[in-house]
């Protein structure tokens, strides 16, 4: 999954902040999924973010409205931002096989160097899985708890506080990352291992490339709110597969599903509220009684 902020501005500029929050932010959406949602890889960029999630039915809208509010709004508040912080909607596509598995953690893990933004994985200063993929899969964060603070306006430990990241507000939060579906068999020590061989293949590429890197330094002087020149925009895959045949099917079942949708809207601008919707599909609001013209 991936997210752009507002047009492409460096509104997650890594610093020490930005990372406690942004952390604080992912662990507490993951918990909110009550175990619909599992975290097995995460980089945050300056200016979007990609994850690596398995997920349970429609539990990933929630677990994503959660952590893209949250994050607008206390990001925002670090940044001094206070207009619109993402771009458009999430991105969110499938992974169908396990070595398109291992091929989108490569992704995740090849940020800020295939960028030339760093020389090495490891450098990259935002906040990445990487540490937790070769130590403990578990690290703690600082959710700012805002319902408490607000829930104590007015009051003697309102007014000695320091702000809305002031200590008296900060609650311990453990975000786990936890090991893809194909390497659940595989030993800690292996996983680690591969790991590093995914790492290593990235940097030995960006390495035979022989192009300038800007550096952590450059990196963290970047002003938030700048709006970058250009910005590098493809197309949405469908999903990702390792063989065309799975996405054939994928594209066919997609299809089905458009084409399944489409008639029972139509059913229902007709008056029909009987038309069973396809599963995990949203059908239109109306008041009983009430036809709504679907658009």
């Amino acid at each position: 999954m991936t997210s752009r902020c507002f047009q492409g501005r460096l509104l997650l500029r890594p610093s020490a902040e930005v990372n406690e929050v942004v952390g604080g932010v992912l662990a507490r959406a993951v918990q909110q999924s009550a175990g619909n949602v599992r975290l097995h890889a995460f980089t945050f960029a300056s200016n979007h973010f990609h994850l690596l999630v398995w997920t349970r039915g429609v539990a990933l809208a929630s677990f994503m409205q959660y952590l893209r509010a949250n994050l607008s709004r206390k990001v925002g508040r670090l940044v001094d931002w206070s207009g619109g912080f993402w771009e458009r909607r999430y991105s969110a596509e499938p992974v169908l096989d396990d070595t398109a598995l291992v091929g989108r953690l490569r992704y995740v893990l090849a940020h800020g160097v295939k960028e030339g933004l760093v020389e090495r994985s490891a450098e990259w200063p935002g906040l990445t899985c990487l540490p937790q993929l070769l130590g403990p899969a578990r690290r703690l964060f600082q959710w700012f708890n805002w319902t408490k603070r607000w829930s104590k306006r007015g009051s003697e430990d309102m007014s000695a506080g320091e702000g809305r990241f002031a200590e008296q507000w900060a609650e311990p939060v453990e975000l786990e990352v936890a090991p893809l579906s194909c390497w659940e068999g595989l030993g800690e020590e292996e996983r680690q291992r591969a790991v590093r061989r995914l790492v290593e293949e990235v940097e030995a590429e960006a390495r035979a490339q022989d192009k300038p890197v800007l550096g952590v330094r450059a990196v963290r002087a970047q002003h938030p709110h700048t709006r970058p020149e250009r910005l590098k925009r493809s197309p949405r895959p469908l999903g990702h597969a390792s063989a065309r045949q799975a996405l054939k099917e994928l594209r066919e079942q997609y299809r089905a599903f458009v084409a399944a949708f489409r008639e029972a809207a139509a059913r229902w601008r007709r008056g029909d509220f009987s038309a069973s919707f396809p599963l995990f599909s949203f059908p239109p609001r109306v008041e009983p009684g009430r036809v709504t013209r679907i658009l």
